[in-house]
């Protein structure tokens, strides 16, 4: 592997109740392939099995790696829907450690992870621990609202996004291509 794309990586965490936060994470990732970086997002929890960003992810092979990981993001009172949601959680916590460990990839997204905490489908501690001992070069990004205090405090960017307006009010659904 040759020389990584940043010397110094940061943690940023996109949180809040507006839209956004994944865009934005996004949006860090087209500035790192257009360095010529290497970009990894873990999909948490997802509301769509197929998105733009992975199909667009597909177009430049190992360099904008997507890996998701459970789909459909509202809670359930059945406990085996529980108990799967926390089997796939559990999984992509133990992928993302993988690839923040091996360090072969400048920029990783962490999508929803926030709201995998939330839900107590895995364990902060893990998590802090995992964002704590990365390697110095990777850029780890989370995603998702309620970021856990802990988190936004270890944090070197941490960015709330408001819901102000939004077209579900409307009765608009969301648009493939815009929001998905």
């Amino acid at each position: 592997m040759g020389a990584h794309l940043l010397e110094k990586g940061l943690v940023t965490v996109y949180t809040g109740p507006g839209r956004g936060k994944t865009t934005a994470a996004l949006g860090l990732a087209l500035r790192v392939l257009g360095w010529g970086g290497r970009v990894c997002v873990v999909q948490f929890i997802k509301g769509y099995s197929e998105i733009g960003e992975g199909k667009f992810a597909e177009q430049y092979g190992e360099r904008f790696v997507l890996r998701q990981f459970a789909v459909d993001p509202a809670p359930s009172i059945r406990e085996a829907d529980v108990i799967l949601r926390r089997e796939a959680a559990e999984q992509a916590l133990a992928y993302a450690e993988e690839v923040v460990r091996g360090g072969q990839y400048d920029l990783v997204i962490l999508d929803e992870i926030n709201n995998a905490l939330h839900y107590g489908l895995i364990p902060l501690p893990r998590v802090l621990d995992m964002v704590g001992s990365k390697p110095a070069h990777v850029e780890i990004v989370l995603t998702g609202r309620n970021a856990p205090s802990e988190l936004v405090h270890v944090a070197d960017y941490a960015t709330e996004m408001l819901l102000i307006k939004h077209p579900f009010e409307k009765g608009i659904p969301a648009r493939r291509g815009v929001d998905y």
